[in-house]
C-alpha cells in the first residue's frame, strides 16, 4: 500500500510540498514527518505498512528515534511516495553503501560555483535584514556522512574507545537521554568503519569497540524507555563481543540485557540472562564481573520471592569482589564498587515483601554504606539509592528519615534524563500512600512523587 492510496481519502495529495513537511524531509526528521502524516489522519498501522516498519518501530520513530540507516531512509522515502531527493537521497541505482553515499555527496546536484553565489546571496539577505524564514526557500540542510578512511589502526579504535568513555560518563551523571543520540552517532561512525582496511587486530579491536558501543547505545535506550531499540542494540553487542573474542564484555552485555528485563518485571527471564552471563564471566576469568553479575542475581531472586538462594548469590557476590581486589579491570565492568555492592546488596534485603524488621536494619545499614561512599559523578545511581533508602524506611515507619531522603531523590531526579529514574520512584509513591501516619509531610512526599511521575 502507498501513502498515496490514503491521500485519495481525504489527505491532500501535495502534502510532500508543504512548507513544514518539507523543512522536516530535508532534515530527514521522521519524528515530525510521520507526526503530520497522523494529524492528517494517516493511521499509525498503515504508515508501518507503507514504510515497510513493524508498527513498533513506527511507535518509537514518533516517539524520538532517529532513522540513520541509508537504505531504511531509501525505503522508507519510496514506500511512503516521498521524492528522493527532498530527503537528500540518490535516486541513482545503488546498494546505499557509505561509498556510494559519499560520492553522491562529492557530486551535488548544483555546482560548487552556484551553490556558492547561492550562499553568498543569502548571506547578503540576512546580513541586511532579511528574515530568517526565507532559508527554507532554498538551502535545505542535506545531512551528508563523513567520507571514511581507507585504512584505520589502533588510534582510531583509541578515539572510539575515548569517546565511549566519555558518553558513559555523561550518561552515569545525566541520564541516558542526554547522551543518546551522540552514541547513535559513534555506533553509525564505527560500523562504516568496518569497511575500511585494516590488521586482524585493528579488526578485533575495532569489533570490542563497536560491541561497547551498541552496548552504550542499549543501556541509554534502556534508561529513555525505548525497549525494543534497547533490545536490538544489545543483540548487536553481543554479536560483535563474540566477533572480537572477549568474554568479559559478553558477560557484561547478558548483565545489561538482565537489568532491562528485571527493571520490567520479568524476574524468570532476567535470572536467566544473569546466569548466562556468569558463564561467560567464568571464561573470562574476571571475580569482578562474577561478583557484578551474582549480585544481580541476588536481587532478581529476591524479587522473585527466593530469599534463601538470594542471601547464597549475594554472599558469594561479596567473595568474589574481595577475590578481584584492586586488580584491573576493563571499561565497561570497572564502574562496579563497593559502592553498587552495598547498594544490591541494600536492594536485595529491601526486596522483601513484608520487610521483617531485620531485614530492613540491614537493607537500612547497606544502603547508607552505598550512598556515603558514592561517587558524586554517579548521579542516577545515588537517586536509586536514595529512592530505595527513603522507601525503606517509610516502610518501617521512619516518617521523618524517609520523607528528607525521598525528597533529597526526587530533588536530583529532576536534573537527569532518564526515564528508569522515574519508574523506580513507584516504589517510593506507594509505599508514602500507604503509610497508616497521616502525616502531612509523607503525604506530601506521595503528592510530589506523583506529580514527577506524570510530568
Amino acid at each position: 500500500m502507498n501513502v498515496n492510496d490514503e491521500l485519495d481519502n481525504g489527505i491532500s495529495p501535495t502534502i510532500w510540498e508543504h512548507q513544514e513537511m518539507r523543512t522536516a524531509l530535508a532534515a530527514r526528521d521522521l519524528t515530525a514527518v510521520y507526526q503530520r502524516l497522523q494529524r492528517n489522519g494517516v493511521s499509525q498501522r498503515k504508515i508501518a505498512t507503507a514504510a515497510g516498519q513493524a508498527p513498533s518501530e513506527v511507535y518509537e520513530v514518533l516517539n524520538g528515534r532517529q532513522v540513520m540507516s541509508y537504505n531504511v531512509l531509501a525505503r522508507i522515502a519510496d514506500g511512503l511516495g516521498i521524492p528522493r531527493g527532498y530527503m537528500g537521497l540518490a535516486y541513482a541505482e545503488s546498494n546505499g553503501s557509505p561509498l556510494d553515499i559519499i560520492a553522491s555527496a562529492c557530486s551535488p546536484d548544483v555546482g560548487e560555483r552556484e551553490e556558492t553565489r547561492r550562499l553568498l546571496s543569502y548571506a547578503a539577505e540576512v546580513t541586511l535584514g532579511v528574515g530568517e524564514q526565507e532559508l527554507t526557500r532554498w538551502w535545505q540542510m542535506t545531512p551528508q556522512p563523513t567520507p571514511i578512511p581507507r585504512r584505520i589502526g589502533e588510534t582510531d579504535v583509541a578515539h572510539l574507545l575515548g569517546v565511549t568513555q566519555i558518553m558513559r560518563a555523561m550518561d552515569y551523571r545525566h541520564g541516558g537521554g542526554a547522551c543518546r543520540d551522540a552514541v547513535l552517532a559513534q555506533v553509525s561512525w564505527a560500523t562504516r568503519l568496518l569497511q575500511s582496511s585494516c590488521t586482524s587486530e585493528v579488526s578485533r579491536n575495532l569489533f570490542r569497540a563497536l560491541a561497547d558501543l551498541h552496548n552504550l547505545a542499549g543501556w541509554t535506550s534502556f534508561d529513555v524507555g525505548l525497549y525494543s531499540a534497547a533490545r536490538a542494540h544489545f543483540a548487536h553487542a553481543l554479536e560483535h563481543a563474540k566477533r572480537a573474542e572477549d568474554s568479559s564484555l559478553v558477560a557484561n552485555v547478558l548483565y545489561r540485557m538482565g537489568r532491562l528485563h528485571l527493571h520490567r518485571g520479568l524476574y524468570r527471564q532476567s535470572l536467566r540472562f544473569f546466569q548466562l552471563g556468569q558463564i561467560a564471566a567464568q571464561d573470562s576469568g574476571c571475580e569482578l564481573t562474577v561478583s557484578m553479575l551474582c549480585a544481580n542475581e541476588a536481587w532478581a531472586m529476591a524479587l522473585a520471592g527466593d530469599e534463601a538462594q538470594a542471601e547464597k548469590s549475594i554472599r558469594r557476590a561479596h567473595d568474589e569482589f574481595h577475590r578481584a581486589g584492586g586488580t584491573q579491570a576493563p571499561s565497561w565492568v570497572s564502574f562496579f564498587s563497593a559502592s553498587d555492592l552495598h547498594a544490591l546488596t541494600g536492594m536485595t534485603y529491601a526486596a522483601s515483601a513484608s520487610l521483617p524488621e531485620g531485614r530492613a536494619e540491614l537493607a537500612i545499614s547497606e544502603l547508607e554504606r552505598s550512598i556515603e561512599s558514592r561517587d558524586a559523578a554517579m548521579t542516577r545511581s545515588q537517586i536509586f539509592e536514595l529512592t530505595a533508602l527513603a522507601t525503606v524506611h517509610i516502610r518501617a515507619g521512619s516518617y521523618r528519615d524517609g520523607v528528607a531522603l525521598g525528597n533529597q531523590a526526587l530533588t536530583l531526579a529532576n536534573e537527569v534524563r532518564s526515564i528508569r529514574t522515574i519508574d523506580r520512584i513507584e516504589p517510593l509513591q506507594a509505599a508514602a500512600e500507604q503509610s497508616q501516619e497521616h502525616d502531612p509531610a509523607v503525604q506530601a512526599l506521595a503528592e510530589r512523587a506523583a506529580r514527577l511521575r506524570t510530568t
